[in-house]
């Protein structure tokens, strides 16, 4: 009898923990901080939906942020786990907040006609009003409150916020963290968006850039702080007032808007960084925008994420971030930098190699992926020759194989002799960011160029290290799969359900 007490009570009691646990485990993949990318549209030859969207899918994208509400785009994503902030644009701004029949036929056209096969999470209304169009300060809170009320029309205000970016100077005196505050002319609006965020559990979204906090304040700000390095405790910022340290610019940053609206008794809004990023390539008055400084940001801020650490003021809370951006918008304007701060080119090739192992499967041109140096479409034969003998000479690659009567002297042509060439100087200097360039002819790839008997540099490399790599994943994946899936807390779940197992076991035989 009681064996058969013991059944039937495990058959009620599991379906019921097994549902709290798929709950806890979806409350907790829903709390973790996320990195994702902001889409720009200026770029020559951007791919197409489709395409763009298999790319994001190869490179683990799971959150994007779009400058407006693409209908292409949106229905690309449909039936993907993407999650996507859809954009009002500022020349729309106006017309939603002077009309609630507008502000709901947005509504349905961009949100309702895509959602919930597109994992739409937000409407993002404009973008840096305030700053950049402050004629339209006046209409910002209506277009909100607009859209919130054609969202609750249509039962998705509870699945999908609305907030606003704002740029990082609408905060003043921001160093020390604890004494920043809103600019003043902005207080009619930031009161009224507060209290908005803090009623619908929405962000406050701020664009926040170490980079011009760098460039405006070159020798008082080290390069170290703000490209994440770790630093001698002589070397961290400390805030006077709090005694808090800080060993990065950004957490500075993200600390200052908190303690803004501390200042206007606002504690339960937390801060979503829609825009960060570090500029690859920039003019003469722009030194430090070069590809190593970029990758050295990019890789370090993914892996300050994906370490849940938060910030002094906040270490509880790690804000997600969105990198600026995707793609190089070649189409931008000068100065040089505006063209050159995305991760890849238009043609989805890496700009540089990011260096995020241990970070989860976030964005696949990591370098524990393989990759290839070879020689760029369209360029002319003379070009490619002197960038060939550059790099069979001074730049002393072993081009060996590229001899007649070798295993890849055929096809025997410029073009494969210097992508072969190519590719062995950048194995041999360890694909490090730069090394792929040869003066803008020279391009990396993720797919392999080897052909026939001709097995490439970068092909024979990781042959060699096959047995070495999948040793290692075997041993480490589940620790890094943990940062970006979240498998603690199941695991914590499984003991408190084995553990009510275990004790309801105890009391039926005490019975």
């Amino acid at each position: 009898m009681a064996v058969f007490k013991l059944f039937a009570l495990l058959l009620f009691i599991f379906p019921v923990l097994s549902a709290a646990l798929t709950e806890v485990k979806a409350q907790r993949d829903k709390d973790e901080p996320y990195v994702g990318v902001n889409i720009g549209t200026d770029v020559s030859n951007l791919l197409p939906p489709t395409k763009l969207v298999a790319f994001l899918q190869q490179q683990k994208v799971t959150h994007i942020r779009l400058y407006d509400a693409d209908p292409d785009i949106l229905k690309a994503l449909s039936k993907t786990k993407i999650r996507v902030i859809v954009s009002v644009p500022n020349n729309q701004i106006l017309g939603i907040g002077s009309s609630n029949t507008t502000a709901a036929n947005w509504i349905s056209r961009n949100v309702v006609a895509f959602y919930p096969d597109t994992l739409i999470t937000t409407v993002a209304v404009g973008d840096e009003v305030l700053t950049t169009v402050p004629s339209l300060a006046v209409m910002l809170m209506p277009a909100i409150e607009s859209l919130y009320s054609a969202l609750v029309a249509s039962n998705l205000h509870n699945q999908i916020k609305i907030s606003t970016p704002h740029a990082s100077n609408i905060i003043l005196d921001s160093f020390p963290p604890s004494q920043a505050y809103f600019n003043e002319t902005f207080s009619p609006v930031i009161v009224q968006l507060l209290r908005f965020l803090s009623r619908t559990s929405s962000p406050l979204m701020m664009n926040m850039y170490p980079y011009y906090v760098f460039m405006q304040n070159k020798g008082v700000v080290p390069l170290d702080n703000s490209l994440f390095k770790p630093l001698t405790p002589s070397k961290e910022m400390v805030d006077p007032n709090t005694l808090l340290h800080y060993t990065n610019v950004l957490d500075a940053m993200i600390d200052s808007a908190y303690s803004s609206m501390k200042n206007l008794n606002v504690s339960d809004v937390v801060v979503l960084v829609t825009e960060t990023g570090w500029p690859s390539k920039g003019d003469s008055k722009e030194p430090y925008a070069t590809v190593d400084n970029a990758d050295t940001y990019n890789s370090n801020l993914i892996k300050h994420i994906f370490d849940r650490s938060g910030t002094p003021f906040h270490p509880e809370y790690t804000s997600s971030v969105y990198i600026y951006e995707l793609f190089n918008e070649d189409l931008r304007s000068s100065p040089v930098s505006e063209a050159n701060w995305g991760l890849f080119y238009a043609n989805s090739t890496p700009v540089y190699l990011l260096h995020v192992s241990g970070s989860g499967e976030f964005l696949a041109n990591d370098t524990t992926n393989q990759t290839y140096c070879v020689a760029m479409d369209g360029v002319d034969g003379k070009t490619l020759q002197t960038a060939l003998d550059w790099a069979c000479g001074p730049g002393r690659a072993n081009c060996s194989e590229i001899q007649p009567g070798e295993n890849c002297y055929s096809p025997n042509n410029v073009k494969n002799h210097a992508s072969y060439a190519f590719d062995s100087y950048y194995e041999k200097e360890g694909r490090s960011a730069g090394s792929c360039d040869f003066k803008g002819v020279a391009m990396i790839t993720t797919t392999d160029p080897s052909h026939g008997v001709c097995v490439f540099p970068g092909s024979k490399i990781i042959s060699n290290r096959t047995n070495t790599v999948v040793n290692s994943t075997s041993a480490t994946s589940g620790v890094d799969a943990s940062r970006f899936i979240g498998t603690r807390p199941l695991e914590d779940g499984l003991r408190i359900f084995w553990g009510l197992i275990l004790g309801f076991i105890c009391i039926l035989f005490a019975l």
